[in-house]
């Protein structure tokens, strides 16, 4: 696999249309005037994705409160999403990308290093998205544990 594109503040969100843990959809247009936070991860119900997800769920009042949307992103079905939001309460969406090809168009497919192999598989990656639709922050090789308090401090909210 060739070297991923990625994002960078300023360049355009590549919008998406994607079916939800509800079964409904969600378009990134959908959510144009407020800031979104899109965070991928590797797949649902794992530890370090559930321990992500339930950071971003404990945080998500305040950041609500400062005017950020949170949206989760991987290529799980939607029937395992919503076994996921289910099991661990999750209370923003959670959208599936089966083909990828949203990872892909934000540099959040590819190869990665695990445990010092190089595979390709979904790179976790948070995107702080503007009001307009601009990338604020593009965050690639984020780690599951830490990252939300991190992203609060970046973002002045601590």
């Amino acid at each position: 696999m060739t070297e991923n594109v990625r994002l960078s503040a300023g360049d355009a969100a590549p919008d998406f249309t994607l079916a939800t843990d509800t079964g409904d959809t969600l378009t990134l247009k959908d959510l144009r005037g407020r800031k979104v936070v899109l965070y991928a991860y590797p797949a649902a119900m794992t530890p370090g994705c559930t321990k992500q997800a339930c950071d971003f769920r404990d945080s998500l009042a305040s950041l609500q409160a400062a005017g950020y949307e949170v949206v989760g992103i991987s290529p799980d079905k939607p029937a395992k999403l919503a076994k996921f939001r289910e099991r661990d309460a999750i209370t923003f969406p959670l959208v599936s990308d089966e083909d990828k090809s949203v990872l892909i168009a934000y540099g959040a497919y590819g190869e990665k290093q695990l445990y010092g192999k190089t595979v390709t598989g979904v790179i976790r990656s948070t995107f702080v998205i503007d009001e307009n639709g601009a990338i604020e922050h593009a965050l690639y090789n984020v780690k599951a544990t830490g990252h939300v308090a991190k992203l609060r401090r970046d973002l002045g909210l601590d």
